[in-house]
């Protein structure tokens, strides 16, 4: 498929409802088409894997060509600088994240890119580093401690932030380091209390934010992770807490 003949079909799949919800993500509506995300994952499968149609569907500057410029790349042939290339474009939450989750966690050497951005002026950018950090946590079953710890220390050092979009995906970074075992968990919940009990007016909102589910985690026999205790699996199936927590 060309460039063309995909945003052709993007816009009869278009509808006003969905062209609403991206503009309330800030996104001009100019650049909004008014796609789903599960119908551009479709046209994803649809298209296949070609780079140079991904890019040339980015610079289109829609948003829904962007969501689908990501899916349709082959990792093995794209580079962490056309990634910064592309994170530099980016104007919203919604795809800031989606491009972290489905595309630049599965680079070679993003590791480079949280420590590039995690301090980053840019306020998508350094949203970035967190959301790369969280996803990490969640799918690198191998992720040595040290690493997680530098994490927990980037966190300390560079949460002093009070945009709202970054201030977030802290939070989430946190809570998903905190979620990889017990010892993780208290090392997230004592960071959390030092943001609230010295930090500054962002930190201590991170750190209150974060203890909401860090407080609450649980191990469920046959899961890897820990999880709320308020969640329905938490509820039904939440073991002992180890007895040095009790």
């Amino acid at each position: 498929m060309t460039s063309d003949e995909i945003l052709s079909e993007l816009r009869t799949m278009s509808s006003e409802k969905y062209k609403a919800n991206v503009v309330k993500l800030g996104i001009p509506e100019a650049c909004s088409i008014g796609v789903s995300t599960a119908d551009v994952r479709k046209l994803a499968k649809k298209a296949g894997k070609d780079n140079a149609l991904a890019h040339e569907l980015w610079n289109t500057g829609y948003h829904e060509a962007r969501l689908l410029a990501v899916l349709v790349i082959d990792k093995k042939k794209f580079t962490l600088q056309e990634g910064e290339a592309f994170m530099h474009d980016v104007i919203s939450w919604d795809l800031c994240d989606h491009l972290c989750k489905n595309l630049l966690i599965k680079l070679k050497g993003y590791e480079d890119l949280i420590e590039k951005w995690c301090d980053a002026e840019a306020v998508y950018v350094k949203r970035a580093a967190y959301t790369l950090m969280a996803s990490a946590a969640i799918h690198e079953k191998n992720l040595e401690n040290e690493t997680l710890d530098h994490y927990l220390s980037l966190i300390r050092t560079y949460s002093d932030d009070e945009r709202e979009r970054v201030k977030k995906s802290v939070s989430w970074a946190l809570r998903e380091i905190g979620k990889r075992d017990f010892d993780y968990q208290e090392k997230a919940v004592l960071l959390a209390h030092e943001l609230i009990e010295n930090g500054d007016k962002a930190q201590k909102w991170i750190g209150k934010d974060a203890l909401k589910e860090l407080e609450k985690l649980v191990k469920v026999e046959g899961r890897g992770r820990l999880i709320a205790s308020d969640s329905k699996m938490g509820k039904e199936n939440a073991a002992p807490l180890p007895a040095q927590q009790l």
